[in-house]
């Protein structure tokens, strides 16, 4: 491997590039899914190849294959080279990359278990276990569970003399139930929804979210909701749940603040942002107590590594602190435009995708409210659980989600189960309204596997951890007058 790197970065030398890199990537993966007490789907797949990306006089070439060749990767070069040259003619004002220190390490994911030395049929079981406690009950009528094992193996070596190999484990697996009466249809999921939740750790992870111990209380609340009392229209306090919180933070704050999306060179695809670069270091982006930070070295996260795809270590640096918006997502060509160097988010969906910002673990940080004072100390309001769906702008400004469960708040306690809620707002003033968030003990990370951007579209794995938080003022239900 060392030897058909090192001939293409002498071929890169030789050619006089301003720089250039090769990123060689096996990937493996492995889905289980259970639907109904049948094993619906079992995939695995394996995928293998290299790219290769070059700048030349100011501006970038891209090439890859998944032939591993010499003369193949010979050939890509000559390839990306050409690429490199003829966009000469747009480059506009070229490409400023600054020079960054030779790293050369290797990175692997912590794990007790490789997931893929866990048998199928342990697996299955597991599965299997988990879908016939849901259809224990009979009001529902679809039951499910997956499981996901993920592992990537990537080379990185460039022409300034980093050469960074990483292994990067991943697995999740999550149920749901589905009760369907009179044309109504209702769904509870565990730990999340949308497949549950992922994290890079080993087969241990799956044992931890004990899916079968979850399984009749999931059955019961979607039965539950189907003769629940519908949402109410109200503009009134809100409370969420850590796992909403994180899609809440993903949205709403996680791709705002890509620079590249703030730049406006990400915009084909789910649009740009609202920020502007002049306003990090002044910009009220949420309350005093709201502290976010991007965290690539947290143990665990979905959005955790050792280096990104251009050799930049993992970091974590703060995003807003104490409300105010203080950094951005960058990249070694972007962060100048910021007076700042890369905090490392460049990341590829592959061998034959270009890198692009992407998050990492971009979590809000916990305040010090227990959930029960929280709710106690809420007079009125509605707590939501689970998301559901969600719709926000290509400013990522205005937003409107939906759970799949909700529970009203009465004289700071619990009260009657609400279903089908939904809620909206426009980003800076809902983080404002922030009054609350609970402490470490209720704070979580969550993995979200389906992360899109860019075109040709790439899907990242990025985390969030979050504690459950308390707004206020906030419009749920349907809008009065909307129809």
């Amino acid at each position: 491997m060392k030897e058909l790197v090192g001939n293409i970065l002498d071929l890169a030398k030789l050619k006089r590039v301003d720089y250039a890199d090769i990123r060689i990537v096996h990937r493996r993966t492995e889905e289980i899914g259970v639907k109904n007490g049948k094993v619906e789907a079992f995939t695995y797949d394996e995928d293998f190849g290299f790219g290769i990306r070059i700048l030349f006089s100011g501006a970038w070439g891209f090439a890859s294959s998944f032939n591993l060749t010499k003369k193949e990767m010979e050939a890509v070069f000559t390839k990306a080279f050409k690429i490199a040259r003829a966009s000469l003619k747009a480059k506009g004002t070229g490409v400023d990359y600054p020079h960054a220190p030779q790293r050369v390490d290797q990175y692997r994911t912590p794990v007790a278990t490789d997931p893929f030395e866990v048998s199928h049929e342990k697996k299955m079981s597991l599965l299997l276990g988990a879908d016939e406690a849901i259809r224990r009950n009979k009001g529902v009528k679809i039951s499910e569970a997956f499981m996901g094992s993920y592992k990537t193996e990537k080379t990185f070596a460039s022409t300034e003399g980093s050469y960074i190999r990483q292994e990067i484990v991943e697995c999740g697996a999550g149920i749901s139930a589905t009760a369907i009466d009179k044309g109504e249809i209702q769904i509870r999921s565990y730990p999340n929804s949308f497949r549950g939740n992922f994290a890079t750790r080993g087969y241990e992870w799956i044992e931890v979210l004990a899916l079968q111990d979850h399984a009749e209380r999931v059955a019961e609340e979607a039965v539950q909701l189907l003769s629940a009392t519908p949402c109410p229209s109200k503009v009134t306090t809100l409370i969420l749940d850590n796992s909403q919180l994180a899609l809440q933070v993903h949205e709403s704050i996680g791709h705002p603040i890509e620079l590249d999306r703030v730049l406006g060179t990400e915009a084909s695809y789910a649009g740009t942002s609202f920020i502007r670069p002049e306003m990090v270091g002044s910009f009220q982006y949420g309350s005093e107590i709201v502290n976010v930070v991007a965290d690539a070295t947290y143990p665990g996260g979905l959005g955790t590594f050792g280096y990104d795809d251009e050799g930049t270590q993992a970091q974590r640096v703060p995003i807003i602190s104490q409300g105010i918006l203080v950094n951005l997502l960058t990249s070694r060509e972007t962060a100048r435009t910021l007076g700042k160097e890369s905090n490392g988010t460049m990341r590829a969906d592959g061998w034959n995708r270009i890198p692009l910002i992407r998050m990492t673990n971009i979590n809000l940080e916990p305040g010090e409210w227990a959930l029960q004072d929280m709710i106690s100390d809420t007079e009125e309001g509605i707590f939501l659980s689970t998301n559901r769906s969600w719709s926000i702008d290509d400013k990522r400004i205005n937003f409107q989600f939906g759970t799949e469960i909700g529970w009203e708040i009465r004289k700071g306690k619990l009260g009657e189960m609400v279903k089908n809620p939904t809620y909206t707002g426009i980003t800076p003033q809902f983080w404002n309204s922030c009054d609350a968030i609970a402490h470490q003990g209720h704070w979580q990370m969550w993995g979200t596997p389906n992360c899109g951007k860019g075109e040709p579209g790439q899907v990242a794995h990025v985390g969030h951890g979050a504690a459950p938080a308390r707004f206020r003022n906030v419009q749920v239900g349907v809008m009065k007058g909307s129809d």
